[in-house]
């Protein structure tokens, strides 16, 4: 099981990222590791790196930071860690790449070092959040700021089949992201695309879904654009935030409440967990010709952790083979 990692990405790149690895590691056998990244940089976070015999550095003499545009930078920067990480998949050398560093350089490292399916127009991220009925499906959460409904159709299909085989979800029930339940709600690409997925044979799609409903878990799957989906996401991760926050606050005003907190910290802990995204690691960039993962750019090591042996995970469920068989 050997997955290529781009060291030198994201905000904690490269310390926090080589801690996950040790991390990864220690907890995994079977696994081995790519690392792509400055050699002397990463030297200098992991001085046994070279000795450890389910490592190996690749050197790469420079990073696509998270301020450059993407497609220019991919062009100019042929050694960036992203694109040599990506480039070893592409060469039978790692069955996955993931990363922390710059979404966009990311997804065009994939589709030029990679490819796209047959079929498929555009990638998306899939991303799994965490529901009153337990994970479930949102794509496309940033891979696209704009999409066509034929892409819609693709996205609910990837989500579909990824629901079956990571989540293990039999007859996934797919909605479209809208501001109503109502066949006619929302803007003129939405309507259309429901009219797409509305007809598609075997789908599973059973209609609308507005965004405060998502956490019910009444949909597995739930399929938007990458701008709405991002947006939906990130309000999601803030408003657990600032839910804890005045919780804590709350908790510690006076001597009864704080004694309350502390009868209540063993479930506190437990509905934080849940929200965290570290516990997720990451997404898959779905649509392309291989593994692709997506970690938040603020990962540390505990999310990049968790993104590597999620990873091993979606290798060993035969996600890519079930995506690669189907027909878009």
């Amino acid at each position: 099981m050997r997955i290529a990692l781009d060291v030198m990405g994201g905000d904690h790149g490269p310390a926090e990222i080589l801690a996950g690895a040790r991390q990864a590691l220690a907890a995994s056998p079977k696994l081995e590791l790519l690392l792509a990244g400055d050699r002397e940089a990463l030297l200098q976070h992991w001085p046994q790196a070279e000795s450890e015999s389910r490592a190996e550095i690749v050197h790469c003499s420079q990073v696509i930071e998270m301020d450059e545009h993407p497609a220019m930078a991919y062009r100019k920067k042929k050694d960036a860690s992203i694109t040599v990480a990506t480039k070893l998949v592409k060469a039978g050398r790692a069955e996955a790449v993931v990363s922390a560093g710059s979404t966009g350089a990311q997804m065009v490292a994939a589709l030029f070092g990679l490819g796209r399916l047959p079929g498929v127009d555009r990638p998306a991220i899939c991303g799994c959040i965490p529901t009153l009925a337990g994970p479930r499906v949102v794509l496309d959460i940033g891979a696209n700021l704009d999409s066509t409904p034929e892409n819609l159709l693709q996205f609910a299909w990837m989500g579909k089949i990824y629901a079956e085989i990571a989540l293990g979800t039999k007859n996934p029930r797919v909605f479209l992201l809208s501001n109503g339940e109502e066949a006619e709600k929302g803007d003129e690409r939405t309507q259309k695309a429901h009219q797409l997925l509305a007809v598609e044979e075997g789908l599973g799609f059973c209609g609308n879904i507005e965004s405060r409903d998502i956490f019910s878990g009444k949909a597995d799957v739930v399929v938007t654009d990458g701008f709405a989906g991002n947006v939906a996401l990130k309000t999601m991760e803030g408003t657990a935030d600032a839910l804890f926050t005045m919780m804590k606050e709350a908790f510690y005003a006076d001597s009864r409440s704080k004694l309350g907190a502390l009868l209540l910290k063993p479930a506190l802990k437990e509905v934080k967990k849940k929200l965290d995204y570290e516990e997720i690691g990451g997404a898959p960039l779905l649509g392309i010709n291989g593994l692709s993962i997506v970690c938040h750019g603020s990962s540390k090591a505990k999310a990049i952790r968790a993104a590597i042996l999620r990873t091993e995970e979606w290798i060993e469920s035969g996600l890519m083979v079930k995506l690669a068989a189907h027909k878009f």
